[in-house]
């Protein structure tokens, strides 16, 4: 097990602790910290989340973080400087844009190691926004959470190339098997989603927005309705963040092509692990690039079969034919926004033999186990920091 330095104090800056990937990996690195024996503070604007922050012993700071004011960010960096002064921090780990940049000002004001995750692609559509996103590699360390990613910081920010570290998100996989799910877990969530006995279950877990794709899989679910396959039931799970819009769109969808017993739209799941042990399917329809795609691993980590789009960092997480060969397959991969072949492939994944099923999901579970576990991610992640810290040092 990784020890940090006696006396360190690890703080990371998150504009809210909702649901998302970035913020369920400032849990599992905040406890990890805690279990090394070092403070793990965390500076957000809150969220749900939270109570399950401060039980792993890490302790929450509010701070209005969220905001891309200017001058919110200049007063950020101020709080936080004095923040570090107080706590005596020993690194400053920043996961997202704006509050990127008021920690790197107080961490240079600070003379305080700072440490970047890059959680995104980040839309770089003109010089400004290529600037404003450069501070995500402008660490001491940038933490690039897929070899993808590692790839478009260096294009991005060549001055970056040398301070670069790949660290795949990694996952609860003891959590998420499905024999450590008991089946009052399970039947209480398939009954808060009203789901009857005898149809296949679909799962996408995904925040409501555009670019994840729900809009594909609905279309997918209508293709297949009209093919004869009326059983399987997709539930989309995921928290609308306030996008109202969005899900009167979802709505209007699934209204239009009535799919209303076929399609179920049933908010945040705050049991992943119940609801994969429930799926007979998962499906990760981004339209846009994903970062990683924790979805995919977490599906495969609970042995569920998987379809994803074909881009992004998908080939490190899903592998598939041509990149392998069929007897190497863990998933599917479809062009992304292909209604067609999505409801395809789906089909397909549904018809598969009992046996070719096992095989498919056993290798899954192998290719996670070895690359994408919650304690592989935070023990590499410590490490950064020892070494930032050796650095600072000079040792």
């Amino acid at each position: 097990m990784v020890q940090l330095p006696a006396a360190t104090t690890i703080l990371q800056v998150i504009p809210d602790l909702n649901s998302g990937g970035a913020e369920r990996t400032t849990l599992d690195v905040a406890r990890a910290t805690v279990e090394a024996g070092g403070t793990a503070l965390v500076v957000s604007q809150g969220g749900q989340l939270v109570p399950e922050l401060e039980s792993c012993g890490a302790e929450h700071i509010v701070m209005p973080v969220k905001s891309k004011n200017p001058l919110t960010l200049y007063k950020n960096a101020g709080r936080l400087s004095a923040l570090i002064a107080e706590r005596k921090v020993s690194v400053i780990h920043a996961r997202s844009r704006a509050p990127a940049w008021s920690s790197l000002w107080a961490a240079r004001r600070a003379k305080t190691p700072f440490v970047t995750t890059y959680h995104g692609t980040y839309n770089q559509s003109n010089a400004l926004k290529a600037y404003y996103n450069s501070v995500m590699a402008r660490g001491d360390a940038v933490i690039a959470n897929s070899h993808f990613i590692a790839n478009l910081i260096s294009d991005r920010h060549p001055f970056a190339k040398d301070r670069i570290t790949v660290i795949q998100r990694g996952s609860d996989l003891k959590a998420l098997a499905s024999e450590n799910v008991s089946a009052l877990r399970r039947q209480a969530l398939k009954d808060s989603w009203g789901i009857p006995a005898g149809h296949p279950i679909i799962v996408n877990m995904a925040r409501l927005t555009a670019w994840k794709g729900q809009k594909v899989l609905i279309e997918a679910m209508a293709k297949l309705k009209d093919a004869g396959f009326r059983a399987p039931i997709a539930i989309l799970a995921g928290d609308a963040q306030g996008r109202d819009s969005y899900v009167s769109e979802l709505k209007k969808l699934i209204a239009d092509n009535s799919l209303q017993e076929q399609v179920r739209l049933v908010g945040h799941c705050a049991d992943v692990p119940a609801a994969l042990a429930l799926a007979d399917l998962s499906v990760v329809a981004s339209i846009e690039p994903e970062a990683f795609g924790r979805a995919a691993v977490e599906a495969q980590a609970a042995s569920v079969p998987v379809i994803v789009s074909n881009h992004g960092a998908v080939p490190e997480t899903v592998l598939a034919p041509p990149q392998v060969g069929e007897g190497e397959r863990t998933g599917w991969r479809v062009p992304p926004a292909d209604v067609n072949a999505l409801a395809e492939a789906i089909g397909n994944a549904l018809n598969q033999q009992d046996e070719a099923r096992e095989e498919m999901t056993d290798r899954a579970l192998t290719h996670v186990r070895q690359n994408f576990s919650v304690e592989i991610m935070c023990a590499r992640t410590l490490d950064v920091y020892k070494r930032v810290l050796n650095a600072r040092a000079g040792t």
